[in-house]
């Protein structure tokens, strides 16, 4: 009896871009798309834009509701009364094409994973933007070219995109994204119009939490905002990696403080260091540094009432051990050292020393 074909096994890439494409919704920026809109209405539309700000608050979001716009010929059109900047539906054909990645007149660029750990923006993919810029427009109007964390390019790929925003072809727009705009060559930022996005502010971040994790308590939410600091990014990344237990751990570290009671140390450790991949680490460092950067910023500026681990030391002592925390996380993740000491070497050095 003949055996029956064992079946293929496909493996398909995660598309790590996909869901900020596919959204059709801007949770607050709407200064900055209607800026956008206003500039494309004109007819002197800047063709190069950088869009800076902290990870995570909608900067990719907005660079693909721009592209989506402008090549749906939304510069062209009378504006919508009562429609948002740079309103597009998704039943729209040019939504559907950029959302499938099919659009001959729209290219985006973001890092990629090669050789080593760290992922870039390599110069091959830039030169293949930079081509489908010199082209004529397959559907006769803009072409749109958006670099998605463009500080990760390599150095050929930044100066391969410099020549083209000394010389840049009519009818087309370079958008870069970047949460580190120093790291960009100062030829570059020079060249393009900056549009500076802020962090969300409280309602904004409600609202997108509810549209976002509808199914989740309004507490967590609440929670959740606190601890993204306006980053809607941020906080899908904590829900997802268990940012609230981690917060919780955080918590309890601190407030353990005063006891100095190193029995639980080993216990928090362990479940800071359980997860292989080291995001629980990575998520307990920052959480960490977070809430003491908050605690001492609030007492600072005399702003509500201070934790009472932050009287065990002056303000200055936290900043240094801010800092201190900072190089600790990279470097365990740099070396590859041992995440459970990691933490352990943490919470003993946030110990007040004993008089």
């Amino acid at each position: 009896m003949a055996r029956a074909p064992r079946a293929a096994v496909v493996e398909v890439e995660l598309d790590e871009d996909h869901a900020v494409r596919g959204s059709p919704d801007l949770f607050g920026h709407a200064q900055a798309a209607a800026t956008l809109e206003a500039a494309a209405r004109s007819g002197r539309l800047p063709h190069a834009w950088l869009v800076a700000g902290p990870p995570g608050i909608g900067k990719a979001t907005l660079g693909y509701r721009f592209a989506r716009w402008l090549l749906a010929g939304g510069a062209e059109r009378p504006a919508e009364p009562g429609a948002p900047p740079l309103h597009l539906p998704p039943e729209h054909p040019v939504f559907r094409r950029i959302l499938a990645g099919a659009h001959a007149d729209f290219v985006a660029l973001r890092p990629e994973a090669g050789d080593g750990v760290k992922r870039t923006i390599r110069v091959d993919p830039v030169r293949k933007a930079i081509h489908a810029l010199s082209l004529t427009a397959a559907e006769g109007g803009w072409r749109f070219v958006l670099v998605d964390q463009a500080e990760a390019m390599r150095p050929e790929a930044a100066n391969a995109l410099l020549k083209t925003l000394e010389e840049p072809p009519p009818r087309a727009v370079l958008m870069l994204t970047t949460a580190a705009p120093d790291r960009l060559l100062p030829t570059i930022r020079s060249r393009c119009r900056r549009l500076q996005l802020a962090p969300l502010d409280q309602a904004a971040m409600a609202a997108a939490l509810r549209h976002l994790r509808p199914d989740m308590p309004e507490g967590d939410r609440a929670r959740l905002a606190a601890m993204a600091e306006g980053s809607p990014g941020r906080a899908l990344a904590l829900a997802e990696g268990e940012g609230l237990a981690i917060q919780a751990l955080v918590e309890e570290a601190l407030a353990g403080l005063a006891s100095g009671d190193r029995r639980r140390w080993h216990g928090l450790a362990d479940a800071v260091a359980a997860k292989r991949d080291g995001s629980a680490f990575a998520t307990f460092m920052a959480l960490l540094r977070r809430e003491i950067s908050a605690a001492a910023r609030g007492a600072a500026a005399g702003q509500g009432t201070p934790p009472p681990w932050l009287a065990m030391r002056p303000l200055a002592e936290w900043s240094t051990l801010w800092d201190s925390l900072g190089r600790l996380a990279a470097e365990t993740d740099v070396l590859s050292l041992d995440r459970k000491q990691a933490v352990l070497t943490a919470l003993g050095w946030l110990t007040p020393p004993r008089r």
